[in-house]
């Protein structure tokens, strides 16, 4: 048996060797294997090869030999060397993953099939399924199949690495070929547009309809004539076919005595011929679609869809789609009225129209009709008519609707100048429109406007609740943000005298960063502002960053930091919130700035004297930019341009009169007392406490103790201060004591040594200061509790500091203040006004108001910025401030002066009285009347004066 070398390659033989003797192969052919997705595998194998060469050979004889075949991929087109001398020629076969799937052509392949994995899947037929077959050839090959010795094996192998390896460049180099660019999209086909259609389709529609309702009453009026003229000429109607004209009242019928008729024909034609072209049209539409996209793959919409979508498109696009298509049903139901009375009635075409117009509008009036077919048009027309007016009734309805809607919810802009708009909403409105109203009481009432992100019925409701006479001051309401220049101009943002922008209740950095924003939207206005902006913040360290965006429009009122140091104020002399309480307000006096000429060149201590029904207390200076002097020396002279700063009732109950005469006497020799140092304690943290000790630094004598009492840990509180800017090694004249507790707890109170205290301050704890109702539940029961401590605890005066009221011996109103039942004096910051019933009932010795103590600021500055600087100087540390003092600094037990005289005496203290409060009354005067009324006065009593600052 010949062997064949594996290692070389011969000439493709197709058919068996000559003399042989072997039969032809019994095998079928095989299909030609599809191309695969993945890069194909050379399998070469010598027992393969082995295989199919016995298959090939057709024949068992042992002598022939035995043709080697090595199944591979052709991948060169160079010619294939010889076979050996000796050796049976050998075939090249090509397979395609599985040898039995090679091609019976010769054994290479008419294309390159090797496909690139990454340009995804290639469209292929689907693979026959592999059915192998068992015949005696192939059985008897594969029992032949000799094996090849070692030398020709390792050969074969050679043979099979180089094939492989060509196999496998020529693979690389086909994936690496540059492919062709995609084909462009086709283009996409252009809608079928019906609107055009519609009015035709429409109008063909009525047109049918119409004629069709004619020609049937017209035809059985004509057949019931002519029974009748049958019956009256006694036809014999089942006699032979006849055909008759008649012709009578302009009408005309052709009959026959078969079935048939064309009245009902023509009628038919005239329903159905509206239906065929709406068929029509909507054929000739998908077919032309169809055209247009027979290469797309965009999905078809219905005629039906379209339609209902131009519908809706024109009713959401247009405002008065509802009336044009009202207006449109009404003109086609008149003309088609018309039409059809025209024809059934034989009246002139325009008198047709008009009694079509009239059944539309009176439906009444078909009853006039006479003969069926008049009667069945005038009762259509006429139930035409109360549909559409029907709807109507529904359009205007809706729209009249839609307008109270509009006016309820504050859509409408305001217009109005020189108003008072209120940006934003707080629990401060309330006081706010109060504080307004009062001071607008004398021209009348005013107009205040209120924007907040809120329903304006929720807004005018809650306003209503107040129960306050407005006394003329109108209050609008409208809903929007201060963010958006379209709802600034809603309110005539432009033509307001003063804007007031209210802190919102969020935490402190967050309102004051609104409240940045609104002062941002506010200098974005194209037109300008006329008036000046009030801007309330909630922390004095975010004050800076607001003036610098707003420039000198704006005012700022920090409401926490006037709160702190009122209370400070309050709780170093007792009975002063009151006072703020009656200045601050515009129900009693207030400040006003006012320019009088004809006090030119005059000094100031005689102006001061010059109002009989107003208090000055200080000069506006022209030739300083406008600063304000409070308190100036007697011997400061009015210049040009100068204006007087006063306590009055109101800005037009005052003027300058003829010097009074006054006995200026003899000031009694008593010195100021001195400063003793004090035991305060601060019950809660507030986030400018900070600020509050700096001003007790200024305020209280060396040696002074100020206890803090709080949940915050003492680490924490060094590092928040020191953030701050306090300067704690600084302190020279308090020393701070740090205790940590709850305020509400009773056993934490009980440890400190409540009764040691001269003042005790409640602050709203930072930590609830968000919540007004929890906030002051919280300041109430602590002031309780504290209460109920020191009532329990024998009080012992000589552990108060003695000293520290021995200038106030003689006045009983300061010293039951001060002593309250030789308790300490407790100041609590009370945020919500509702709750100074329930301090009252407590029997506190002092409070203040925090909520309303801000609104009559924010107030008095929206009324007359120039007020802020006066407050800001009162308010400060240093400088002027005011203060309670006793009757014995300025005259003698039961003297006999006038107020004029006292304000006199009081300059050579350099102090100014604007006030005072009797010994057996409540309530404090300030600005009396009557100042030239001459009267006796106790040492009791007590006087209001604005002091200069140590």
């Amino acid at each position: 048996m010949a062997e064949s070398d594996g290692g070389e390659a011969a000439s493709p033989s197709p058919g068996p060797p000559a003399g042989s003797g072997a039969t032809p192969d019994p095998l079928p052919p095989r299909p030609r294997p599809r191309p695969q997705l993945s890069k194909s595998r050379s399998s070469i194998s010598g027992s393969a090869a082995a295989s199919v060469a016995a298959a090939d050979r057709g024949g068992g004889g042992g002598d022939g030999g035995v043709r080697d075949s090595i199944l591979i991929r052709r991948s060169s087109t160079a010619p294939l060397p010889p076979a050996a001398a000796g050796q049976t020629p050998r075939r090249l076969v090509v397979a395609v993953d599985d040898p039995s799937y090679a091609a019976p052509n010769g054994g290479v392949l008419d294309r390159d099939w090797c496909y690139p994995s990454f340009l995804g899947p290639h469209a292929s037929r689907p693979r026959p399924p592999r059915q192998p077959q068992q015949t005696p050839t192939t059985a008897r090959c594969r029992s032949t199949t000799p094996t090849l010795p070692p030398r020709v094996a390792v050969s074969q192998r050679e043979e099979e690495k180089s094939l492989a390896s060509v196999v496998k460049r020529s693979a690389l180099l086909e994936e690496r070929r540059p492919l062709p660019p995609p084909p462009p999209p086709p283009p996409r086909a252009p809608r079928f547009d019906l609107s055009p259609y519609l009015p035709l389709l429409l109008v063909i529609t009525v047109t049918s309809s119409t004629l069709a309702i004619w020609q049937w009453i017209k035809v059985m009026g004509l057949q019931e004539k002519i029974r009748s003229c049958y019956d009256g000429n006694d036809v014999d109607t089942a006699g032979p076919a006849k055909m008759s004209w008649i012709d009578r009242d302009n009408g005309s019928a052709f009959i026959s005595s078969g079935n048939w008729n064309l009245a009902p024909t023509s009628t038919i034609v005239a329903f159905a011929l509206p239906l065929f072209l709406f068929k029509y049209i909507d054929q000739l539409r998908r077919r032309q679609t169809n055209d247009m996209r027979a290469s797309g793959s965009e999905e078809e919409v219905p005629l039906k869809k379209r339609i209902a979508y131009k519908v809706d498109v024109f009713f959401s696009g247009h405002p008065y789609a509802k009336l044009l298509a009202l207006l449109l049903a009404t003109i086609i139901l008149i003309a088609s009225g018309g039409i059809a009375l025209y024809v059934v009635s034989g009246s002139g075409f325009l008198e047709a129209l008009w009694l079509s117009w009239t059944f539309v509008a009176d439906s009444g009036n078909h009853a006039d009709q006479v003969g069926l077919g008049p009667r069945i048009v005038s009762v259509s027309i006429s139930s035409g008519g109360m549909l559409v007016f029907a709807t109507m009734l529904g359009l205007v309805s809706d729209a009249i609707s839609e307008k109270v809607d509009s006016w309820r919810k504050g859509k409408s802009e305001v217009i109005e100048i020189n108003h008072i708009l209120i940006l934003g909403w707080s629990d401060k409105l309330g006081s706010l429109l109060k504080q307004l109203a009062i001071a607008n009481r004398s021209i009348g009432g005013g107009v205040v406007v209120v924007l907040a992100e809120r329903d304006k019925e929720e807004m005018e409701m809650d306003i209503a609740k107040l129960e306050f006479d407005f006394m003329g001051t109108s209050v609008i309401c409208r809903s929007g943000s201060p963010l958006i220049l379209a709802d600034l101009k809603k309110v005539s943002v432009s033509k307001a005298r003063a804007i007031i922008v209210l802190a919102s209740d969020e935490n402190a950095d967050q309102s004051d960063a609104r409240a940045l924003r609104v002062v941002l939207s506010l200098t974005g206005v194209k037109e300008g502002l006329r008036g000046h902006v009030v801007v309330e913040m909630s922390d004095l360290d975010n004050e800076p960053l607001v003036k610098l965006v707003g420039g000198e429009l704006i005012e700022t009122v920090v409401a926490h930091d006037v709160i702190g140091r009122l209370m400070i104020q309050c709780a170093l002399q007792p009975g002063l919130a009151q006072i703020w309480e009656d200045i601050l307000g515009f129900e009693n006096a207030e400040f006003y700035i006012k320019r009088w000429p004809e006090l030119d060149g005059m000094r100031f201590g005689d102006v001061l004297i010059s109002f009989p029904d107003a208090v000055p207390c200080g000069v506006k200076v022209a030739s300083k930019g406008g600063k304000i002097l409070i308190n100036p020396d007697d011997d400061y002279i009015l210049r040009e341009g100068d204006e007087v700063l006063v306590i009055a009732e109101d800005d037009d109950t005052y003027a300058p009169a003829p010097l009074p005469e006054v006995n200026k006497g003899f000031l009694p020799n008593i010195p100021t007392p001195p400063k003793y140092p004090e035991k305060i304690l601060f019950c809660g943290w507030r986030r400018d406490i900070h600020d509050m000790i700096m001003v007790l630094e200024a305020f209280l004598a060396l040696g002074s103790e100020l206890w803090m009492f709080n949940e915050v840990p003492e680490k924490e509180r060094e590092i928040k201060l020191t953030d701050g800017g306090l300067d704690i090694g600084g302190l020279t004249n308090i020393k701070l004591v740090h205790k940590e507790g709850n305020a509400v707890i009773r056993r934490h109170l009980e440890s400190l040594p409540l009764e040691t205290f001269d003042s005790i301050l409640i602050l709203a704890d930072e930590s609830v200061e968000d919540s007004i109702v929890h906030s002051d539940s919280r300041s109430l029961a602590t002031l309780l509790l504290i209460r109920d401590i020191q009532s329990k605890r024998l009080p012992s005066k000589e552990l108060k500091s003695p000293l520290r009221y021995s200038g106030f011996c003689h006045s009983s109103w300061i010293r039951e203040m001060q002593h309250a039942s030789d308790k300490s004096i407790i100041i609590s910051e009370i945020l919500d006004s509702r709750t100074r019933n329930l301090v009252s009932v407590s029997k506190i010795s002092d409070y203040v108001l925090s909520n309303e103590l801000v609104s009559m600021a924010l107030a008095m500055v929206a009324e007359d910025k120039q007020i802020n600087r006066v407050l800001e100087e009162l308010f400060a540390e240093e400088g002027n401030e005011m203060c309670i003092r006793s009757a014995e600094f300025y005259l003698y037990e039961q003297e006999e002066l006038s107020f004029f005289d006292i304000m006199v005496r009081a300059r050579e203290r350099e102090e100014t009285v604007i006030g005072y409060r009797l010994a057996n009354t409540d309530q404090a005067i300030i600005n009396p009347e009557h100042k030239s009324e001459i009267r006796k006065w106790s040492l009791d009593d007590v006087f209001v004066v604005i002091s200069k600052g140590d």
